[in-house]
């Protein structure tokens, strides 16, 4: 089944829509397509309210951690966090009300995967894996896709394959994947990776990046059948748009 999930993206304790290739340690740099003036709690309750579940709350760098808590504390057991995980603050954000936790550069020290790594994230949520989503957001290099890390600025040593997707699958309940090259950009999904995610994946996958309208989530339902879920939907003009998109908009 191929349906919507929501999002908050956490900026400086702000809801934002960023270009995800702009997204640097230099503000200046930064690129946002939205800035809302609405808090994270806000959308939280929105999504509660249309039982949106499993929408993401993700934390993009420092000064963040009180706005996740916040929406987390609208709706306790309805969002997955993100950012900053590691087998350190695991269970903290399960406790704050996470229904799952998302992980990446935890995993990749030097841009090289430990699995011991990835064993001990499992092991201090009690070797749950129905609380672990895996984070292969990914950059293409050549003809094939890496796994993105540090804002999707250092591309690791890991390729999307079959392979790697079959190593990882025992570990977790659901991997969410950003299309990073074209995130934010509003100019179509990246209908090549989508469809090397259906092939490979037999577990639940969120992918993320380049989302325009309703038509490409149609798209994706046709085009790749087994592919569990797509996300990054950027309408953001009225209310009733609101609930068919990833990001989000004031009234």
């Amino acid at each position: 089944m191929t349906k919507f999930r929501p999002c908050i993206d956490l900026h400086s304790g702000q809801v934002k829509q960023i270009v995800g290739g702009t997204l640097t340690t230099v503000d200046s740099e930064l690129k946002t397509n939205y800035i809302s003036k609405l808090p994270a709690s806000h959308y939280a309750d929105l999504y509660k309210q249309h039982d949106l579940r499993g929408g993401h709350v993700v934390m993009l760098g420092p000064g963040n951690t009180e706005a996740a808590k916040e929406a987390l504390k609208a709706w306790p057991n309805g969002l997955q966090v993100a950012g900053g995980i590691t087998d350190q603050n695991a269970s903290y954000w399960i406790e704050q009300g996470a229904e799952k936790v998302i992980i990446t550069s935890f995993l990749f020290p030097e841009g090289k995967f430990s699995l011991d790594r990835l064993k001990s994230v499992l092991s201090s949520l009690g070797n749950d894996t129905s609380k672990l989503v895996l984070d292969l957001s990914c950059r293409k290099k050549g003809n094939t896709w890496f796994v993105a890390m540090n804002r999707w600025q250092t591309i690791t040593e890991m390729e999307i394959t079959q392979e790697s997707i079959s190593m990882l699958e025992p570990y977790c309940s659901e991997f969410l994947i950003h299309a990073a090259d074209v995130e934010g950009l509003q100019q179509g999904v990246d209908e090549e990776l989508v469809a090397k995610l259906a092939e490979w994946c037999s577990i639940p996958v969120t992918y993320a990046g380049g989302a325009r309208h309703l038509q490409d989530l149609e798209k994706v339902h046709v085009q790749t059948i087994p592919l569990h879920q797509t996300a990054n939907y950027t309408q953001r003009q009225k209310q009733d748009k609101r609930m068919q998109s990833h990001k989000n908009n004031d009234p």
